[in-house]
């Protein structure tokens, strides 16, 4: 059972998308902070991780960097900053993908599958 951990503190939004990705047959971890989500991290070692920017404590973007400095686990952003610039930082920092809040959840499920598959034939 491939295993995600979600990384946002907005509380609706992770109990919304642990329920659609449960039903997807993927193992939920949840953590309201980037310094909970690196030690999560650390303690068991994700198949992907979704990733919100705005988190308190350590931001998504500093996140983001600290686990590229060690890791190419699959990491897309989900936020709501929307500017071009934004998505440009937060593609160059390391996100395979990023997608804007509001979002599509069937989209979203579409490409988590899609950045595994390559992630997984990457290393093939």
């Amino acid at each position: 059972m491939p295993h995600v951990l979600l990384v946002d503190d907005e509380v609706p939004l992770c109990e919304s998308l642990t329920y659609a990705l449960q039903k997807e047959g993927y193992e939920v971890t949840t953590a309201g902070d980037g310094a909970t989500a690196l030690k999560l991290f650390h303690k068991q070692v994700p198949d992907i991780i979704l990733l919100d920017l705005m988190l308190p404590e350590v931001d998504g973007m500093e996140l983001c960097w600290r686990i590229r400095a060690f890791s190419n686990i699959p990491i897309i952003m989900l936020t709501a900053k929307d500017q071009d610039i934004d998505k440009v930082w937060g593609l160059e920092a390391g996100a395979d993908d990023y997608i804007t809040k509001p979002f599509n959840t069937r989209e979203l499920l579409a490409r988590i599958k899609t950045v595994m598959r390559r992630h997984i034939a990457g290393q093939a």
